[in-house]
């Protein structure tokens, strides 16, 4: 895996949306505290969130860390990595902020600006229990297998015309805004590429298959 690409890149913004929010794209190196943005890291783990099942937005959805930006973040890396802090237990002093993916637009009128950041190796938690039902550490190895993806397209009420996402790892399914932040991810430090074409097209009222 090589974050210095993910360094470089030059990421789109959105800002036209009606409400803010960042999210952190938090890497784990287990076992090598003092791994460098340009060496290899022996077995990369990307943090994800269980969302609890009676939210009203993304309701049991896996999703990075992070949320709406407030009016005591300076600004949306302030966001990130607060909401870190405060789901998961993330130390915002330990988290090396190596750079930004582009920007997403949700369904739920949010511009998401995604931050790549290294964190220390540590048994991550939930911390605002209201919000988060676990935490997860998914191996960059296991998401880049093939065999743990598929993709659809569907003609969405929001998007139009789009391919949807699912990594299936561990029993969970990272799908939705999560998995194309992720895509993006993993095309950049990883070297990892998607298939060229979907494995489906369904309807757009067809169910997700989650």
């Amino acid at each position: 895996m090589d974050l210095s690409r993910v360094a470089g890149h030059d990421p789109v913004s959105v800002t036209d949306e009606e409400r803010e929010a960042g999210v952190l794209v938090a890497v784990v190196d287990p076992g090598n505290e003092q791994w460098p943005h340009e060496a290899p890291a022996a077995d990369p783990h990307v943090l994800f969130i269980k969302r609890q099942d009676d939210l009203g937005e993304h309701a049991g959805q896996m999703s990075f860390p992070g949320g709406g930006r407030e009016d005591v973040d300076p600004d949306l890396e302030g966001t990130a990595l607060r909401e870190a802090r405060e789901e998961v237990g993330v130390d915002p002093d330990a988290a090396d902020v190596i750079g930004r993916l582009n920007d997403i637009r949700t369904v739920t009128r949010y511009a998401v600006r995604p931050y790549v950041a290294r964190v220390p190796d540590a048994d991550y938690e939930p911390r605002d229990t209201r919000e988060v039902a676990e935490v997860a550490a998914l191996s960059v190895g296991d998401l880049t297998d093939r065999a743990n993806y598929d993709s659809e397209r569907r003609d969405h009420p929001h998007y139009g015309d789009i391919r949807l996402h699912y990594f299936r790892v561990d029993g969970y399914v990272v799908w939705g805004a999560t998995a194309r932040m992720l895509v993006q991810f993993l095309e950049l430090a990883a070297d990892w590429e998607m298939p060229p074409e979907p494995d489906r097209e369904v309807e757009p009222d067809a169910e997700f298959p989650v």
